[in-house]
């Protein structure tokens, strides 16, 4: 069975950096593409990044576009999330996600519907 894992959240303040990885483990066949999305207290869960398959192609939300790197290394089974410049709103519960088929347009992408697995989530909590 496979398995999502979220590590690398913490306490910073805005201005600061930190860097989320997520472990795939469990049986696979092949490398899925994978998504990051956040939810922060008393509100819905919302798309952070995308990637393909092989890290080629990457898809950002506009909020965190410029300060945010999705990136994956596939012989490792782990996909990451460089975040720079953190804000306070960007204080959440982050998810990686495995979507379903690859995703392509600017509305399948940040559905969640097009996700069929993600981990137990690791907070992130930027203090101004």
């Amino acid at each position: 069975q496979v398995q999502l894992v979220e590590s690398g959240g913490g306490l910073v303040q805005a201005g600061e950096s930190l860097r989320l990885s997520c472990e795939v483990s469990g049986r696979t066949s092949g490398s899925y593409p994978m998504g990051w999305f956040r939810q922060a207290q008393g509100k819905e869960r919302e798309f952070v990044a995308y990637t393909n398959r092989i890290g080629g192609w990457t898809y950002y939300a506009d909020s965190v576009s410029g300060r945010f790197t999705i990136s994956r290394d596939n012989t490792k089974n782990l996909l990451y999330l460089q975040m720079n410049s953190l804000k306070p709103e960007d204080t959440g519960k982050y998810y990686c996600e495995r979507a379903k088929s690859p995703l392509g347009t600017t509305e399948t992408i940040p559905d969640m519907a097009q996700y069929d697995l993600w981990g137990r989530g690791t907070q992130v909590t930027v203090s101004s």
